[in-house]
């Protein structure tokens, strides 16, 4: 059998005020193995982004323990994390933002900067490459942002739901867009988000958390009959409504 990337054993965690205590999470386990694409959604405040910080390393489980079964061991160097918002740096044309990790980390090498470069002619932005990034739109900004984080070479990629930023339409389009590039690269996935079409375009399996300090409510594998991987033809396959529903009501029920 094969041997989770990641696993986390029962892992609580709470806030702590002069106010009082909010816990958060309590006594959570998941598995996620590698090439998985992995969505979670649950209602607000449960603690969904919570769960990457503690992943990466930003904040220490108060019981529990998160282990990573990679090439590199606990090396976080080997996670990407892509937030909401793009946080590109305007002082800096598009293709030095993307260069900015493999700088921060001394890993601006030749190859590194071709493989930049490839992404940044293969997804359509190499036009753009000198420009700021006030002169794109939000999805080639995204496009900019998971190029950046994708050029460090991570195993294990977080995702904190980087299209709410986005209008609708431009949201369906970069997420299909950017589900593609993921699938393509094979890259282990956990996407936090609050858009169930989202949840069942993009992933191979949905994990719905409870309320407030959150569980693992349920385990949804998702299985399309559809040719090929993408997203916006996932919203066509004739389950597609099946698991909506099935979402909707686990939800509601909290």
């Amino acid at each position: 059998m094969a041997t989770p990337l990641l696993s986390i054993q029962n892992v609580s965690y709470a806030y702590h005020t002069f106010q009082g205590e909010t816990s958060v999470l309590k006594n959570l386990s998941m598995e996620l193995y590698p090439g998985e694409f992995v969505a979670v959604v649950g209602p607000s405040g449960c603690g969904k982004s919570t769960l990457l910080s503690l992943i990466t390393g930003l904040i220490k489980p108060e019981e529990g323990e998160i282990k990573f079964a990679t090439k590199t061991g606990m090396e976080t160097t080997k996670l990407g994390y892509m937030l909401q918002k793009d946080h590109l740096f305007e002082w800096r044309s598009v293709f030095d933002n993307a260069l900015l990790g493999l700088e921060i980390t001394g890993k601006l090498t030749e190859e590194n900067i071709d493989y930049v470069a490839e992404a940044f002619k293969e997804y359509g932005l190499w036009d753009f490459k000198d420009q700021k990034p006030s002169e794109l739109s939000g999805g080639m900004r995204q496009r900019v942002a998971l190029i950046r984080t994708l050029a460090l070479s991570p195993e294990l990629l977080l995702l904190d739901e980087p299209f709410s930023a986005l209008d609708y339409q431009t949201r369906l389009s970069v997420s299909a867009d950017i589900g593609r590039i993921i699938r393509n690269s094979k890259k282990t996935v956990l996407l936090i988000t609050h858009d169930l079409s989202e949840a069942i375009s993009l992933s191979d399996k949905v994990l719905v958390f409870s309320q407030r300090p959150a569980n693992i409510k349920n385990e949804i594998p998702i299985s399309l009959s559809i040719e090929g991987n993408h997203p916006l033809a996932a919203r066509n396959a004739p389950e597609f409504n099946h698991y909506f529903n099935l979402l909707w009501e686990e939800l509601s029920n909290e």
